[in-house]
């Protein structure tokens, strides 16, 4: 972790882990315990979409889910985890300001990162499913940190770089990712700053 001013605002920046379970932790002590109002994920994502390239940024407006995460709140039915409308809105702004390709709407977060699909000819029926219902990438951790937002009256959005794609094998190396993905970093310290006295 680390904390530093951009723009003379102070944001603090941390690794959270990979995956619903450890997301869902740092973000449930931030909200608790650390007076954290708003927080901003930002990773990589593989696309699922045929207009979704390499370096598009996706901002997740829902999050859908394989994950068992919300039977710990029990919901009647289904919980539908959106981001909030405030860090949305702001981040549709700051990506018009830096000129970026982005994209709003659904993602999936998945439990699942080598998912056994490769060697069984229906593995992929249900990525095409999330295909068809206009889900537009894959990530890991923004249906629970919605959830936890939700749970305790927070703002919370996800911000991806496409860093794949899952339908046409095109991939970024390790080293891009590390260097190459500064757009999805510049928007979301911009929603930040934009967000200081809200």
């Amino acid at each position: 972790g680390y904390t530093g001013y951009y723009k003379g605002v102070k944001v603090s920046v941390m690794a959270s882990g990979m995956g619903m379970p450890a997301i869902g932790i740092y973000s449930h002590e931030l909200f608790n315990f650390f007076g954290v109002e708003n927080i901003i994920r930002v990773g990589s994502a593989g696309s699922i979409q045929d207009h979704i390239n390499l370096y598009d940024l996706v901002i997740a407006q829902g999050a859908c889910t394989d994950s068992n995460w919300a039977k710990q709140f029990h919901l009647p039915g289904t919980f539908a985890p959106i981001a909030s409308y405030e860090l949305l809105s702001e981040a549709v702004k700051a990506c018009e300001n830096v000129g970026a390709t982005y994209h709003v709407g659904n993602v999936n977060s998945s439990d699942v990162f080598y998912g056994d699909h490769v060697d069984v000819p229906e593995g992929l029926d249900s990525v095409y499913g999330l295909k068809k219902m206009g889900v537009m990438a894959l990530e890991m951790e923004a249906a629970a940190l919605y959830m936890n937002a939700a749970r305790y009256g927070k703002r919370a959005l996800c911000i991806c770089t496409i860093s794949d794609h899952v339908l046409t094998g095109e991939l970024t190396t390790s080293e891009e990712r590390q260097t190459a993905f500064t757009t999805m970093m510049k928007v979301a310290l911009d929603v930040a700053v934009a967000m200081e006295n809200k």
